[in-house]
């Protein structure tokens, strides 16, 4: 099964990606993924991404689309995959059309993430982290037994500045804003299955499994 799966900042996407994967058998394909094992690797194109991550740039188009091409192409892709972080814009995704026409395969599906965007900044804002030994938190999903103190060490926990409700919101614009030519794109092929993902991981993975055919109560 060759999928695709989409979804805004604290949708959960790369929980469902992992669980997926696993369950169909199929190597999640991630943007960062493809970028270290072609700069680990040495391949030209791996070269020339490292040299634009390396100044702190965004890698372009045309070497993004080259990364993954090389690493569709390989052998462990011919019965399926999970991409993940790619394509982010419509001229990505006419990009991967031709790759995969070229490679003579297709997209069986895309998986479009959708949560409401209150519940999202929820999520986006609810990470502390603790000063003194740096475990972890949520406010929602995995609170410390005494507020704002780290039950590992004691430590004070705070709010990373990346993770105010000022960044959260303006981060779900840019996503709506540059995914919504993409999410028309995929609609307009009839690929495209929107996926409610404002429940529980359990039961949006079943709502997954519904689209994909699959019986995962």
């Amino acid at each position: 099964m060759k999928l695709l799966i989409m979804g805004p900042p604290g949708a959960g996407k790369g929980t469902q990606a992992e669980t997926l994967t696993k369950r169909l058998a199929i190597p999640h394909i991630s943007t960062g993924d493809m970028f270290r094992k072609a700069i680990s690797e040495g391949t030209e194109l791996g070269k020339k991404a490292k040299s634009f991550m390396d100044k702190g740039e965004l890698v372009p188009d045309e070497v993004t689309i080259g990364i993954v091409k090389e690493r569709l192409a390989e052998d462990d892709c011919h019965l399926g995959f999970l991409l993940d972080g790619f394509p982010r814009t419509a001229a990505q995704g006419e990009a991967l059309e031709q790759i995969l026409k070229d490679l003579d395969t297709g997209l069986d599906l895309v998986l479009n993430i959708k949560v409401d965007d209150d519940k999202l900044v929820a999520r986006l804002t609810g990470r502390r982290i603790c000063k003194d030994c740096g475990t972890g938190y949520h406010v929602l999903f995995y609170p410390p037994i005494k507020k704002d103190i780290c039950d590992r060490c004691g430590g004070e926990l705070y709010q990373r500045s990346d993770d105010s409700e000022e960044t959260a919101v303006n981060r779900l614009a840019v996503y709506h804003q540059n995914t919504a030519p993409l999410i028309a794109f995929y609609r307009e092929r009839g690929l495209l299955k929107d996926i409610d993902g404002n429940g529980a991981i359990a039961e949006v993975l079943v709502t997954i499994g519904e689209a994909l055919g699959r019986d995962w109560q």
